[in-house]
């Protein structure tokens, strides 16, 4: 250095620098290093840096003045500097001046023109602010502040005018260049910020809001003002759209895939090095005549297991290296961590010290603060790369699990249900994006440990293995609490889900749990589950207060045994201020790797079973989609199969052989056949959906296809038909009158723009399918596929579709139509009838030809009677109608598994279960139950429930939208719910656990000022006696407070739970005609489940954040009072900035969570409907549509991440001042302060910063779960129906007697602002009556049975049975009297035992005696289980027919004096039908029986006969008498030909 600056100035004096009281630097030091830092800091970024501008091209910016000025002062810049230059050059006449004055302005001036240059390049590339420039003039102002600082002091005997003069321009200059570069460019012309209309404002940003995430601010403040809706939101950064990333992701997987195809292949050759390489042609034989089984054999032997494509490898090569950049920032903040401690041990040592400068400490309160602010930069910038990138990778995996799904085979379809797919979509792609953000904790925790290590043997020695082996010794009891609670877990999950199933199945058979008054029963049984889910909670809850103690006393036990150790290990060994909290400090530090370790491994498991999963469901097979020859031979056939052999799985037997058909173009090809013969399945090969073992197929020209069961998009009814084609007015029209759709516009809300809710909900089966059909109409195909159509709807509609629509006259006519139908009175018409048996083709021909054979047709005319037509095509409406009770079950809508699969029940419940968890609110409109509780009823009340779902929309809306603050009367009620006393004490253990922890450390720094006083060995074991006194209290008491907590909480989730059940009983069935299913299982799945987990976790870190606060304000206060001071505004900038994030992250959590049941339901929506998609070609626009929903909800997502680093910069800033004022006024009050106290306040003021980030978090969450509580309580509250027994108006134990039933000028309807059903009937029936109820849709026919039970209560008017007042008398004590056989038989899970009898009230012998009436006696004894066989969900292993004599049985076994027939329309076989009826006719002889008639024989020997007309009486008399009188009778009986 010396021959640098010349002999006269040295480069370091120490007595210059540190120990004078106004210090400075040589000028030697200022003119080297100082000098130089920033320029080669900006020289060794410059080449990477070009890189990146080179391979990033935004587009240029023209030239602002900012710009001008920025080029201008740099060139000046270069100027100065090299004037400097020539000066000294100049004064080589007077004297020789050393090489510094050479070499310093020369490479100043080189970098400056680096500077210029950059800032150009920079325009040209379009960045708008530059973080390198900014980082170089900011060290440069830094590095000259100590220059400029000297010449200042030294002004007046300085000779140098020159220098003098430019150093301050280039001070000025490089000042101006660190302002100028705060400053922003305008965005690049051409570039996408300029067309959006809301652009995100991070692109536009500049380096010092980007690292400050400033940019965000303008969203928390509109957040604040008033709560924040989608519109709000930016849109997504164009890199994080799917259009970008899914791309990303296949390109890598494809790659993948294509690598582990050649390796497949390839061993083939290097495996069998026995014989020479095979030849090129394929005959065996040549020089090599081994069979090809033996080499086979040759080959498995050798060949290592097929490798898997790696999804892993896709996913690193994908979006590895932008993760790369958070990790290298993860590393920086580790190493900077570390200083905070060191910089600690310096303040302690200054304080020890007399007489030394006060400006050590000064600088060391900045220095603290200064790397704490850093330290949150980088951690923070470290966060969000992370963050985005887990964002990301989930995008990319929906994207590609979407795009899959559509191509996949049917078997790959069947090894997976739909809920397990939309579960990789939900859970295991999240679990990748959890797994992203703590993955650097992998290799950072291991550092961090190990630096921690070092620096405490440094300041302990050997004695901190003590402590290192207590935190070892911790880890398997934190692994063992683990275990067991990830067990107690698992087993609560079982009896949530048995619990949520049951809840379901009460809530879709409440009408007829109503009706047999069977609720106290089933009360009993969600109870009994619940108390066992409660059980287990209590089990969790004591090892979670374990785990808390463990959790908090961990780094005081550590401390504790070390400072033990090292205290009595050696006499010499004092334990100091510096040595006790900078320990302390350190093992702070250690305490988060450690904790997080544990979790980062368990979630690694996790999403590598995730991986596993998403890795086979990517690699299984796709659908061929060349099996179907498309282009096809000459033009005279459309369709032709030759030898067709087809299967559904290539492991399965074929289930179509030697399939032979030619389709002429423009003709009508009927296919018939018995159920489960193949005739949907041969419609899935020509769709190309099975798999084609041999044969050729080929269809000419574009395809339409209608499904068996109709596939309704949850969209518009428009849109549904459209299907992606554009509007033509006129084709439109033409299409709805063919598909008789005209009428029922009329009657939906919206016409023809009424939302269609999901799986066409508010649609009925008939006009679903007739929307399939006009869909298919619309799309103007080639070739039509029909799969059933007609069967869906009534007789009349189906005559005008066929006669409209596929017959020779309609609108297909001269397109090629393939129609598997059942309805036999087309078959005429038809130009050739293909019959199939048994998967094959058994004969074809024309009508006549068939006939005339004599064949298998004719055998199948004969089985179906022509009466039976009418009824069979009202049956299938029925089997329509059956269907609809399971509203979710979107494998309904699978056609192409309907025909052979038995598997589809299983694969329906598991669905119901996932659904009814999945699906929230967004339930589409449930009207199921109000069409079948007026099952005559139909049109009148199809109109108001048409009406219904726009309200509906409403009230989804109004319930997903809650928006604002939480109410301070909602924690009321959950304190209130958890007991008042018991609140209070346990926030009374929380501040005594504090002041524990207090005292404990209060006493260590007391104990080290022992150091400075004398010392002896008797006083160190009293110290340490004392110190693990309280040390042990507090964990104690940590230990009761977290008990108490979540015991309390087990109390109140108690409570809550069984208001909401009873309520939701005692509630009258039209709350659950207008409420969505799933909207109640959500308060019991969901919201329950918050009350139960969520709740307690986030109250017991909220009070543990705010008591740990709380004692770090109030030690530093009692050591340095003036800190009073600064608490004030720190406090109320706390609270400010507290407000604005929860305001905003609370409703950006809510808009992300609304947007994300879309992208499921959608999902779902797609895998039913593949085939269709399939069908028509539309799968892009359905890729399109769904990456758009992705979109969507990254677009809340984003912003809520955002919000979380915006709050925790501002957050951690107010931390970081704290420890600045702690460290300030310890050092102003130096000469009052014992080290121990200073230490004490200034280590707890280094840990507040974590306490006080999550404090608001939980605030949040808090706010967020306290919700549940709301939602809970809204529901425990809403209006119950009448009491179930009013004890003093109790009816006789043996009424009725007689069987009299009267109604008088009664009327009714259905809810307050509804039209009346039935208006002043009066009539009177006499004990052993035969009634039957006869009326068109809709004249009120169910309406009468659900007065006598009440559940619907009189609008006027009264009933009375055997003179006693129905509406007087408790819902139970009339219920349990009267007997119902309901239209659709429900069966609960449980045993048959259980399912006739849920009260045990009679013997096993009457039970028996009832199955033998009801002619189920030989079923149930041939059972192994006999009555305790186990009904599946909804009585699903029963055939509907059995089901129906079950229901028979409960009527048998209730024998009371009134029975109610509500005949099933047709839903049961002719068979059954007739057993129930003799079985009326001969056990309930002396009963008085109503039956809703739907066929008039069953009633045609009835005593009389009641017809209804809109709801009033029409005609009431005996069967005969009203035949001869031709009226509204007569007329339906001549239409079902049974009057002439």
């Amino acid at each position: 250095m010396e021959r640098l600056c010349g002999p006269e100035r040295p480069f370091w004096e120490a007595n210059l620098t540190f120990h004078a009281d106004r210090p400075d630097l040589p000028e030697c030091f200022q003119l080297t290093v100082l000098s130089w830092l920033p320029c080669i800091c900006l020289w060794a970024a410059s080449p990477l840096y070009l890189l990146y501008l080179k391979r990033n091209n935004r587009g240029y910016i023209m030239m602002s003045i900012v710009n001008r000025f920025k080029t201008a002062f740099g060139l000046l810049l270069w100027i100065v500097c090299w004037a400097d230059l020539f000066y000294t050059i100049h004064q080589r006449r007077e004297f020789s001046p050393p090489p510094v004055y050479y070499v310093t302005p020369l490479v100043l001036g080189m970098t400056m023109l680096l500077a210029t240059f950059l800032i150009q390049l920079e325009r040209l590339r379009g960045v708008q602010s530059s973080g390198v420039l900014f980082i170089f003039w900011f060290l440069s102002v830094l590095c000259a502040i100590v220059p400029f600082r000297s010449k200042i002091l030294q002004a007046s005997n300085q000779s140098d005018a020159f220098r003098l003069t430019t150093f301050y321009l280039y001070f000025g200059l490089i000042v101006c260049e660190l302002i100028l570069c705060c400053f922003n460019e305008k965005p690049p012309l051409f570039s996408s910020v300029v067309t959006d209309p809301n652009p995100c404002p991070e692109h536009t940003a500049g380096f010092l809001s980007t690292i400050t995430f400033w940019w965000f601010t303008s969203m928390a403040i509109k957040g604040y003002k008033n709560p924040l809706e989608a519109k709000d939101l930016w849109s997504l950064n164009q890199r994080d759209s799917s259009k970008n990333m899914v791309p990303k992701l296949l390109l890598e997987w494809d790659k993948e895939l294509a690598k582990t195809k050649s390796e497949t292949n390839a061993p083939a050759n290097q495996a069998v090095y026995s014989k020479p390489p095979p030849s090129t042609t394929n005959h065996v034989g040549g020089a090599d005549s081994r069979s090809p089984e033996e080499v086979e054999v040759l080959l498995s032997s050798r060949k290592a297991p097929p490798r898997q494509p790696s999804f892993m490898r896709a996913l690193v090569k994908a979006f590895g290296p932008y993760f790369l950049i958070g990790s290298a920032f993860k590393l920086l903040q580790d190493v900077i961590t570390f200083v905070n401690p060191q910089l600690l041990r310096m303040l302690i040592s200054f304080i020890k010290q007399k007489g030394v400068p006060d400006w050590w400490g000064y600088a060391l309160a900045f220095l603290m603060f200064f790397t704490a602010i850093l330290q949150t930069l980088i951690l923070h910038q470290h966060f969000q790369y992370c963050f985005v990138t887990g964002m990301n990778v989930r995008t990319a995996i929906i994207g590609a699990i979407y795009r899959k799904s559509l191509a996949i085979t049917n078997a790959a379809k069947r090894s997976s249900t739909v809920g397990e797919v939309v579960n990789l979509m939900s859970v295991d792609a999240q679990r990748f994006m959890d797994l992203t953000t703590f993955l650097n904790m992998l290799w950072s925790a291991p550092i961090q440990i190990m630096l921690a290590l070092y620096f405490l043997w440094q300041n302990l020695g050997p004695s901190v293995l003590a402590g290192v082996a207590v935190m070892i010794l911790l880890i398997p009891l934190n692994a063992v609490i683990a275990m067991k609670t990830r067990a107690f877990q698992v087993e609560q999950m079982q009896y949530k889900d048995e619990r949520i199933k049951l809840m379901n199945e009460i809530l879709n058979g409440m009408k007829v749990l109503k009706l047999y008054a069977w609720e106290k029963s089933f009360i009993q049984k969600v109870l009994a589950i619940r108390q066992k889910e409660l059980n287990v909670l209590r089990k969790t809850a004591i090892l979670g207060a374990l785990s808390t103690m463990a959790w908090t006393s961990a780094p005081f036990m550590v401390a504790l045994t070390t400072f033990a150790v090292y205290v009595t290990s050696d006499e010499k060994n004092v334990l100091d201020a510096e040595r006790a909290f900078v320990s302390l400090s350190l093992f702070n530090i250690l305490r988060f790797p450690l904790n997080m370790l544990p979790q980062v491994i368990s979630s690694l498991v996790q999403a590598s079973v995730s991986l596993k999963r998403i890795q086979s469901f990517l690699s299984h097979d796709e659908l061929d989609p060349e099996s179907v020859d498309k282009k096809g031979p000459g033009a005279e056939f459309t369709v032709t199969v030759i030898n067709g052999k087809f299967t559904w799985d290539r492991q399965d037997p074929p289930v179509l052989h030697s399939i032979n058909m030619m389709v002429p173009q423009g003709s009508l090809l009927a296919v018939v056949g018995h159920v489960g013969c193949g005739k949907s399945s041969l419609i899935s090969a020509l769709l190309g959906e099975m798999e084609k073992m041999e044969g050729d197929v080929s269809v000419r020209g574009s395809v339409a296809y209608v499904p068996q069961q109709a596939w309704i998009q949850n969209a518009t009814l428009r849109d549904n038909i459209l299907f992606g084609k554009a509007l033509n007015e006129c084709k439109y029209r033409c299409v709805l009158e063919a598909c008789a759709l005209t009428p029922d516009l009329e009657v939906l809300p919206g016409g023809d723009m009424t939302e269609i809710g999901e799986k066409g909900i508010n649609l009925s089966g008939g006009q679903r399918q007739r929307v399939s059909l006009a869909r298919a109409l619309y799309s103007d195909a080639d070739v039509y596929l029909l799969d059933d159509p007609l069967s869906a709807v009534d007789a009349h509609v189906a005559k005008h579709i066929f006669d409209n629509l596929i017959g020779p006259e309609g609108a297909l006519k001269g397109k090629t139509r393939i129609l598997v139908t059942h309805g036999i009175s087309f078959l005429p018409q038809v130009d050739n009838i293909m019959v199939m048996v048994e998967g094959r083709v058994s004969e074809m021909g024309s009508y006549q030809d068939l006939l005339k054979q004599n064949g298998a047709f004719a055998e199948f005319l004969r089985n179906y009677a022509l009466e039976d037509i009418i009824e069979e095509d009202e049956a299938n409406d029925d089997v329509l109608e059956e269907e609809e009770l399971f509203p979710e079950d979107a494998l309904s809508n699978h056609t192409d598994i309907v025909d052979s699969e038995p598997t589809i029940n299983e694969a329906k419940r598991t669905f119901l279960r996932q659904i009814s968890i999945i699906s929230a609110d967004g339930e589409g409109m449930r009207c199921r139950s109000v069409r079948r509780s007026c099952g005559g009823q139909k049109k009148h009340m199809e109109a108001q429930e048409k009406k219904k779902p726009q309200e509906v929309n409403k009230l989804i809306q109004a319930e997903t939208a809650e928006t604002g603050k939480v109410k301070v009367t909602v924690y009321l009620e959950y304190a209130k719910a958890v007991g008042l006393v018991l609140s209070v004490v346990i926030c009374l253990l929380y501040g005594c656990q504090s002041a524990a922890a207090i005292g404990a450390n209060v006493w260590l720094s007391d104990w080290t000022n022992d150091a400075a006083t004398n010392y002896t060995q008797e006083r160190a074991h009293m110290r340490v006696g004392v110190y693990a006194a309280l040390g042990i209290a507090q964990a104690i008491l940590v230990f009761f407070s977290s008990l108490t907590l979540y015991m309390g909480n087990v109390g109140a989730a108690r409570k809550l739970h069984h208001n909401l059940v009873a309520n939701k009983l005692h509630t009258p069935q039209s709350f659950y005609d207008t409420t969505p299913i799933g909207r109640i299982i959500n308060r019991f799945s969901k919201d329950v489940y918050v009350i139960d987990e969520a709740l307690p976790a986030t109250v017991l870190m909220f009070l543990g954040t705010f008591f740990v606060s709380l004692s770090t304000l109030l030690v530093i206060v009692s050591s340095t009072p003036i800190f009073a001071v600064v608490v004030v505004p720190l406090i109320f900038v706390y609270v400010f900035v507290q407000r604005f994030y929860v305001a905003t992250s609370r409703q950006l959590k809510r808009l992300e969570s609304v947007s994300r049941s879309p992208i499921y339901s959608h999902f779902s929506e797609t895998i039913t409907g593949s085939s269709v998609i399939r069908a028509y070609g539309r799968q892009s626009a359905f890729v399109r549509m769904s990456d758009s929903k992705v979109d969507d909800n990254q677009k809340s997502y984003f912003p809520g991440i955002v919000s979380n680093r915006w709050l925790g910069v501002r957050i951690e800033f107010i931390g970081n001042c704290i420890v600045l004022f702690a460290a300030l006024f310890a050092v102003t009050g130096k000469e009052s302060l014992s080290p121990g106290l200073v230490g004490l306040s200034v280590s707890y003021a280094l840990q507040v910063t974590m306490s006080l980030n999550w404090m608001v978090r939980m605030t949040s969450d808090l706010e967020n779960n306290i919700v549940a509580v709301e939602r809970v309580k809204e529901y425990s509250e809403t209006q119950t129906e009448a009491p179930w027994e009013i004890q003093d108006k109790k009816p006789p134990p043996d009424w009725p007697t007689q069987g009299n039933v009267r109604f008088k000028d009664y009327s009714v309807r259905y809810r307050e602002g509804l039209d009346l059903v039935l208006k002043d009937l009066s009539l009177s029936v006499t004990g052993g009556e035969k009634i039957g109820i006869v009326g068109r849709t809709g004249a009120g026919k169910s309406s009468m049975t659900l007065c006598l039970f009440r559940l619907l209560e009189a609008a006027g008017g009264e009933i009375s049975i055997d003179d006693v007042k129905i509406s007087e008398i408790g819902l139970h004590d009339l219920r349990s009297k009267l007997t119902i056989i309901p239209q659709e038989p429900v069966l609960f899970s449980g045993t048959l035992r259980m399912n006739l009898d849920p009260f045990d009230t009679y013997s096993d012998e009457e039970v028996w005696k009832a199955l033998e009436h009801a002619h189920l006696h030989k079923f149930v004894s041939n059972q192994p289980a006999q009555l305790l066989l186990e009904c599946a969900e909804g009585g699903e292993n029963l055939s509907v027919g059995q089901r129906q004599l079950v229901c028979l049985a409960r009527a048998l076994l209730r024998k009371s004096r009134i029975l109610i027939l509500d005949e099933a329309t047709a839903a049961i076989d002719l068979e059954t039908d007739d057993l129930i009826q003799s079985t009326i006719r001969t056990q309930f002889e002396e009963c008085t029986v109503f039956t809703i008639a739907h066929r008039l024989n069953t009633i045609m020997d009835y005593t009389r006969v009641l017809v209804l007309d809109k709801g009033t009486i029409a005609e009431f008399d005996t069967p005969t008498n009203l035949l001869s009188q031709r009226g509204i009778f007569y007329g339906m009986a001549k239409d079902a030909g049974l009057a002439q």
